[in-house]
């Protein structure tokens, strides 16, 4: 199992670490729910360097990226980050994730950690002329401080302006005395905030910096449980769960990211389901009933009926109800639409609702 550059001071933390993705990583400190909340109402750091990164450089780099991810990447300029999905051959994706311009012929992927290697090879195959490739994951830690307060904790250690950084935009300079840095107002939590990318080597420096800049402001390290309850709050799709190497983009409702300005890999029977419409629809959903809906939990209509499955769900510490992401027939797939989920062969009915469930 993998380690972070970081995993030694979770540890000595009193972490929970469980393994994920091939890392041992931490799950929680204090508990779920008190670092959720926290993220959402101050500032939270997530050690998430089991992320991928890949460098895509040199003549060619912007074709390269331009076929093989859905989104139109000639849109990007530079300073500018993408939401896009590598899809596959077959309707499916191959994983999503997001695309730095760092110049016009240098782009950053950030990939999902359990789909580095996958990734990896899919992209390789279609690199027919040649693009420089580099694979930077194992010698990249990516902090990710999440929260209304992260700009005001952590501007001390930058002469970026951080409160002007535009969502989905990056710059590099020093942070915390270190060169170089990578900061970008992105995040996976719906609360604001910026992911941190540099060099192992600087981990503990960097770290040690960012709590002692952010004391006053009450921050604090956030596991893994918390990272996936505050994306789910927000409708935001985890790959594995609400798609995966059999759910195309369209389905899962990320048509927003397939664009069809440009042919990419699978364009035209992608495009095809979009002008047709799709058999079945991923949607957000909010219980009715008292329940917990998990993984893999049938859904079914009034009658039992199975219609659909849940791919994601979990009580929402910030609403106080249960919420969840699944797919369902696309008869089902309205607004207000009742459906109900199969918990221990018991009908819990919920109602169809339209993501993000948190709204600040």
């Amino acid at each position: 199992m993998k380690e972070t550059a970081l995993t030694q001071k979770h540890t000595k933390l009193g972490a929970k670490m469980v393994p994920f993705a091939g890392y041992n990583m931490p799950l929680q400190y204090e508990g779920l729910t008190v670092e959720h909340e926290l993220v959402r109402s101050a500032v939270g750091v997530f050690d998430v360097s089991h992320m991928g990164e890949f460098i895509v450089r040199g003549e060619g780099a912007f074709e390269l990226v331009q076929k093989v991810t859905s989104n139109d990447v000639s849109v990007l300029v530079d300073g500018k980050i993408q939401y896009s999905c590598l899809p596959n051959e077959t309707g499916g994706i191959v994983d999503d994730l997001l695309v730095y311009r760092i110049d016009e012929k240098t782009y950053m992927l950030v990939v999902n950690a359990s789909n580095i290697d996958k990734d990896w090879a899919h992209i390789s195959k279609y690199n027919t002329a040649g693009v420089e490739m580099i694979n930077i994951s194992d010698q990249t830690t990516l902090l990710a401080v999440q929260g209304p307060k992260a700009a005001a904790a952590l501007q001390s250690l930058t002469s970026i302006n951080l409160d002007e950084m535009v969502y989905y935009t990056f710059e590099k300079g020093v942070f915390a005395g270190i060169d170089n840095v990578l900061v970008s107002a992105t995040g996976y939590t719906g609360a604001g905030g910026f992911e941190i990318y540099f060099e192992n080597e600087h981990a503990d420096k960097i770290w040690n910096a960012v709590f002692e800049a952010g004391a006053e402001f009450g921050i604090k390290p956030i596991g893994l449980a918390a990272r996936d309850t505050l994306r789910l709050e927000m409708g935001f799709c985890l790959y594995g769960n609400d798609i995966s190497d059999t759910t195309s983009p369209i389905e899962a409702g990320l048509g927003w990211v397939t664009k069809f300005t440009n042919d990419f890999t699978n364009s035209a029977a992608l495009l095809k389901q979009k002008e047709e419409g799709t058999a079945r629809k991923l949607v957000g959903f909010e219980l009715v009933d008292r329940g917990i809906p998990r993984h893999d939990y049938p859904i079914v209509d009034a009658e039992g009926n199975e219609i659909g499955i849940v791919t994601s769900g979990t009580m929402a510490p910030s609403l106080k109800k249960a919420v969840g992401l699944g797919y369902v027939k696309t008869a089902f797939s309205k607004k207000d639409t009742e459906i109900y989920i199969l918990i221990r062969d018991k009908r819990i009915k919920a109602k169809v609702v339209r993501p993000p469930f948190y709204k600040a």
